[in-house]
């Protein structure tokens, strides 16, 4: 199987790659959610049974670290991964699922930028979450 993006940025950090790292990426890579330790746990060891938790813990911490995964705190206790990408993006948390939605929208860009001009500033960066629950029927 060929190297996942994870993999490769490892690599090119001169990160050691272990046969377990290599699984933990390809879970990683392959999520299209945003995945706590437990759920990347559960994913890698239906790959490895032999992937300890402990190993997933250090894994995504070091590669944290390394600025090659990124960790969300959604409000519901858990730390949440997704790998960092140059395509910024910002998340829509339905607090009843858990279900996480990532969306861009160019309106709310040039607002932030708009916003941090008028205080005589120019925005480097920023993260929005938009915590909400599902609309009843008919609202």
């Amino acid at each position: 199987m060929s190297d996942t993006r994870i993999e490769s940025l490892c690599i090119e950090k001169g990160i050691k790659m272990t046969e377990q790292r290599r699984v933990v990426a390809r879970v990683l890579s392959l999520a299209e959610d945003h995945p706590d330790v437990e759920e990347v746990h559960r994913r890698a060891a239906d790959l490895d049974p032999r992937i300890s938790i402990a190993t997933v813990y250090r894994t995504v911490r070091l590669w944290e670290e390394a600025n090659i995964l990124e960790r969300h705190d959604f409000g519901d206790g858990r730390s949440r991964y997704e790998e960092v990408t140059e395509d910024h993006h910002d998340h829509l948390i339905d607090m009843k699922s858990g279900r996480v939605v990532e969306f861009q929208n160019e309106e709310i860009e040039e607002i932030q930028h708009k916003i941090a001009r008028a205080h005589g500033m120019q925005l480097v960066g920023h993260r929005l979450e938009l915590y909400c629950i599902p609309l009843l029927d008919g609202e």
